[in-house]
């Protein structure tokens, strides 16, 4: 079993930053890639970023790249999002979320441990 918890979210300005964290515990964290996804309201909860184990290899939908930066810091087992420019499109709930492998993935079904989530609200 991973457990992940996610912090970081908050209310923010159109054009503002928000940085998330993923703590993990549990299973030895490297062994698995990572990943973040969010839901908005009303809406099926879609893939943001990802990240393989070493960090070697990272992965973004399109709606965010060049704005959100993953990172992760194994030896302190957390997994981190960067969020600049951040626009009101963005708000949903985010999750942090551990695969099933070592390699990255875009697809839910692929991850086996999620967070419970931190809401993120960007105002316009």
């Amino acid at each position: 079993q991973v457990q992940l918890v996610e912090s970081g979210g908050g209310l923010v300005q159109a054009g503002g930053s928000l940085r998330l964290s993923c703590a993990a515990s549990g299973r030895t964290f490297s062994n698995y890639a990572m990943g973040w996804f969010r839901q908005a309201p009303g809406k099926e909860r879609e893939f943001v970023a990802a990240i393989s184990w070493s960090g070697g290899s990272t992965d973004y939908a399109d709606s965010v790249k060049g704005r959100f930066t993953i990172s992760r810091d194994n030896a302190k087992n957390m997994m981190y999002l960067q969020m600049n420019s951040l626009k009101p499109e963005d708000t949903a709930v985010y999750y942090c979320a551990a695969a099933r492998s070592l390699r990255l993935s875009v697809f839910r079904h692929e991850y086996a441990y999620w967070g419970q989530g931190t809401q993120v609200t960007v105002s316009s």
